[in-house]
């Protein structure tokens, strides 16, 4: 397992959010792929091991985009959402997550 050359501690940190919608679940029934939402800074190879680490999975591959925060409006004043880090991890086949509730 990769994990093992990455701070553990670091890996609980890397995934963010579980991205859960109808885009979300049209990829992941086509392809057997998870969206996560991550954090900016991390890596491929880290997205890869902290997947495998936390749902005792085997990851195919990662593919990553950078998201730019939308700009908005609060009344008088502008403000921006946050950038987001999507990650798309394909998972081998016959792999599942299961964001269920048990051990999650």
């Amino acid at each position: 397992m990769s994990a093992a050359q990455f701070d553990e501690g670091r890996l609980m940190q890397v995934l963010v959010a579980p991205i859960v919608s109808e885009k979300a679940t049209l990829v992941g029934e086509q392809t057997n792929t998870v969206l996560f939402k991550v954090l900016r800074d991390a890596s491929k190879p880290e997205i890869k091991a902290a997947v495998e680490l936390m749902f005792k999975v085997q990851v195919k591959g990662v593919s990553v985009l950078n998201q730019k925060g939308k700009t908005k409006r609060f009344g008088k004043t502008i403000g921006r959402r946050d950038h987001v880090r999507k990650a798309y991890v394909t998972l081998m086949p016959g792999q599942e997550l299961n964001f269920g509730g048990e051990g999650v």
